[in-house]
């Protein structure tokens, strides 16, 4: 299966699902799969998003607290659910504010080991 196929069947099968991006930390994408509908520029929303990750993957490295695998941002408007992929890699997956939180949760965490393959 294809980044963008399994992207797509993430997005697809969680309520409130708007569109998922594979991207690196320097904000550069992989592969994105993004609703016709989607009422925010998704590409924009991850560049943003990776500059902060970036940031918190850095304290978290100086902490020494463990490498980072998840992390969620919740506004009046969206959910973003983010799984680090690897040391450069992270899937991004945006959701309306009423959206499944725990099913979006749950399927990245079940598709993070094949697209972390995918990416060696």
């Amino acid at each position: 299966m294809t980044f963008r196929e399994t992207l797509r069947d993430i997005v697809g099968n969680v309520e409130g699902g708007i569109g998922a991006v594979i991207m690196g930390y320097d904000g550069i994408p992989i592969d994105e799969f993004i609703r016709d509908d989607a009422p925010f520029d998704m590409q924009l929303l991850a560049v943003e998003y990776a500059t902060v990750l970036k940031e918190v993957k850095r304290t978290i490295e100086v902490l020494k607290t463990g490498d980072m695998e998840e992390m969620s941002i919740t506004t009046e408007r969206t959910r973003v659910l983010v799984r680090s992929l690897s040391d450069d890699f992270f899937v991004f997956l945006l959701l309306d504010r009423q959206g499944n939180y725990g099913k979006g949760r749950y399927l990245l965490k079940r598709e993070a080991p094949g697209m972390h393959a995918e990416l060696q």
